[in-house]
């Protein structure tokens, strides 16, 4: 078995020629980090930006890397926000392209009310770049994940307190969490009509460890959540993210990495029930990398998404490559 993790040279078993090099681009979700995993840095970014495809910008989402090492807890992950405002410079100053032109942070909205203070500080901090707050908020009681919450967690009233500071602060919320959990989210939606909720990973649906043997089950209850999530106006969401353990797709664990068509082929029932149900407005690409840098080369999760979009019209392309995207996260 192949180890989850970003194999330089494994990618490079299969290079592709880019599809549609004039398409416009804004990758709405990446990471930075560097760990036992791989890096991410401005090398590292840099070098898939200029892969071939027109990335014109990129939303730079939190992954619990760059905390302060000291001070109050709740105020290490302004670090992150710093340390993405500083990459975001870095880029505008050396490569020219909007790379981290809206930035999504981490805050324990479960403090409640007191996190008022460390959302002012993210919002000086990221120098005019910071547009909403992620909380892993992942649970299953079969399943581990790394980075775990609490059964309910967006359901108690501490959450809520926390969350009701966003939207006069003019921040989104990107929620991330298993498919099973999306109950959870439709009851935010409706409690919090003015606040705009990012949905990641086409609602990140469970289908690894216990869930494998119950596939068709698991993604019916998965499109009902969807459908019922869809009616809320202020949600849209994230096409991508299929690289991740949780979804069992399982990649990154073959002897040579897949092609755009192979990887279409098994992304294409995820993502087209979301278009069709969220409307190509209210959808966005992303490449989610470097967590599905494991799985495929930036150049050929592009090929792929361009291949699913090629019967689409020239404004549903556009709002998919990135209008949604623009207009979601306020970049000019």
């Amino acid at each position: 078995m192949r180890e989850n993790r970003v194999d330089e040279a494994w990618l490079a078993r299969h290079v592709e020629e880019v599809l549609e090099p004039t398409w416009p681009i804004i990758d709405a979700h990446h990471h930075a980090r560097s760990n036992d995993k791989g890096s991410f840095l401005f090398p590292d970014i840099s070098r898939d930006l200029g892969s071939g495809h027109d990335i014109r910008a990129t939303v730079f989402v939190e992954g619990n890397y760059g905390y302060r090492s000291s001070g109050p807890e709740h105020f290490k992950p302004v670090g992150e926000i710093e340390f993405a405002s500083a990459l975001a410079q870095q880029f505008t100053e050396q490569n020219g392209v909007q790379a981290c032109a809206a930035l999504v942070g981490y805050a324990d909205l479960s403090i409640g009310a007191a996190i008022g203070d460390v959302l002012e500080a993210q919002v000086e901090a990221a120098a005019g770049r910071l547009r909403g707050i992620r909380v892993v908020a992942n649970y299953d009681a079969a399943i581990h994940s790394p980075r775990g919450a609490p059964a309910g967690l967006l359901r108690t009233a501490k959450f809520r307190e926390g969350f009701s500071k966003l939207a006069p602060l003019g921040l989104s919320y990107d929620a991330i969490q298993f498919g099973s959990q999306l109950p959870d989210v439709i009851d935010l939606a409706a409690h919090f009509p003015d606040t705009d909720i990012i949905l990641n990973h086409c609602g990140m649906p469970l289908l690894s460890g216990p869930y494998a043997a119950s596939r068709d089950g698991v993604m019916a209850q998965h499109w009902r959540n969807m459908r019922e999530l869809a009616q809320y106006r202020n949600v849209s969401v994230k096409l991508g993210g299929l690289g991740i353990h949780f979804v069992g797709l399982d990649f990154w664990d073959r002897d040579e990495p897949a092609s755009s068509q192979v990887l279409a082929a098994a992304w294409r029932p995820f993502i087209e029930p979301c278009i069709e149900l969220f409307g190509a407005e209210r959808c966005m690409f992303e490449s989610n990398f470097p967590v599905d840098k494991a799985s495929c080369s930036y150049r050929t999760v592009w090929n792929a998404f361009k291949r699913m979009a090629v019967g689409a019209s020239a404004a549903e392309r556009d709002a998919l490559f990135q209008g949604t995207a623009c207009r979601v996260y306020c970049i000019a």
